[in-house]
């Protein structure tokens, strides 16, 4: 008799835990799904081409055109488009398909590189802009969304989590990305650029890269950084940030040289070259110098240079601290604007 109330008993239990494990898979599947049914609408298809002229022979030099694709998603109702930039770079011709098989010519607004975001326009009718979110509300183990066309295969929707925040991305320019957000939402080539979003079907960033050959280590941009640079692209067309014209790699300093000159650093940035006529020329910077500081700031590594070489320090007079021949200087430098990267 025991034995039978003691089974029936465990019979209701595994009823109950069956009922709430089912509970909770019908929540994570209605997340997903509500997600996807909102954003799927603002979600395009991108198609590139472009032409590239092949080795001269006897007969001239032959074109040959060659086609791309990736994701983007718009993001305002009059036409405005969000992609990555290495997905339209060097494209002559740019079309966007959306969801209903309609398919615009579209013009290429800005790109930057260095943050690998991309602002197409398309006149279309009807268009409905996705929703934005907050990236910086985002919490490790959240859940997060991805939406693209990978391999050609239209509006597939992938789930994760949010794996990790604040990672730091070199981007194809070679400049670093940071604060880029990591998942396991899978993504695979002709993801690129489409949005990633949280269980409300708000856009918390733009799919970029996949580490490969790992499965599972995928990077978005977060869209508050992709928000900032596109309203700069629509406004001017291009970013502006500092340059000084060095060419530097990262280098350990000596102890004794760190405690000698109270240095608040270890490393700084050795100058390999100095372009002629750039503002570290005129200022005095030579080849072998190790800069420590820029404008108050510790120097550790080249993308510290490139963190602080902002658009504030564009034309302002800035104090830098090198180390020439064992001895610490201070020189005044000037940053100009950069030139464009390759692809603006």
């Amino acid at each position: 008799m025991l034995c039978e109330e003691a089974s029936a008993a465990s019979a209701v239990h595994s009823d109950s835990g069956s009922a709430d494990d089912m509970a909770l898979l019908d929540a994570y599947s209605q997340a997903v799904v509500s997600a996807a049914d909102r954003v799927s609408p603002s979600v395009v298809h991108i198609h590139v081409s472009h032409t590239v002229r092949q080795t001269r022979t006897a007969r001239g030099i032959p074109e040959q055109e060659q086609r791309g694709s990736g994701s983007g998603f718009v993001f305002t109702p009059d036409g405005f488009i969000l992609t990555n930039s290495h997905v339209v770079e060097g494209a002559d011709h740019m079309e966007v398909a959306l969801t209903n098989g309609s398919r615009y010519a579209a013009e290429r607004v800005g790109a930057d590189p260095h943050t690998d975001t991309a602002v197409l326009r398309i006149s279309a009718p009807n268009l409905v802009a996705a929703q934005m979110g907050d990236s910086h509300a985002l919490r490790v183990g959240q859940l997060v969304i991805a939406i693209g066309n990978p391999y050609g295969f239209e509006c597939t929707v992938t789930a994760g989590v949010v794996s990790a925040l604040g990672r730091s991305l070199r981007a194809r320019s070679g400049r670093l990305m940071d604060n880029a957000i990591q998942t396991d939402a899978a993504l695979n080539p002709g993801n690129s650029g489409g949005p990633l979003v949280n269980s409300q079907g708000e856009v918390v960033g733009v799919n970029t890269a996949v580490i490969l050959p790992a499965q599972g280590i995928c990077f978005a941009i977060a869209i508050n950084t992709v928000q900032y640079i596109a309203g700069r692209l629509i406004r001017d067309g291009h970013i502006t940030r500092g340059y000084i014209g060095v060419a530097g790699q990262n280098v350990p300093l000596h102890r004794r040289l760190v405690r000698y000159h109270r240095l608040r650093v270890e490393s700084g940035v050795l100058a390999i070259s100095v372009e002629p006529g750039s503002p570290a020329q005129r200022a005095g910077i030579l080849a072998g110098d190790v800069i420590v500081e820029f404008g108050g700031h510790p120097v550790t590594a080249v993308d510290d240079l490139h963190r602080l070489l902002t658009e504030s320090q564009v034309h302002v007079r800035s104090a830098i601290t090198l180390i020439r021949n064992q001895e610490k200087r201070v020189i005044d430098v000037i940053p100009e604007e950069a030139p464009a990267a390759e692809g603006e």
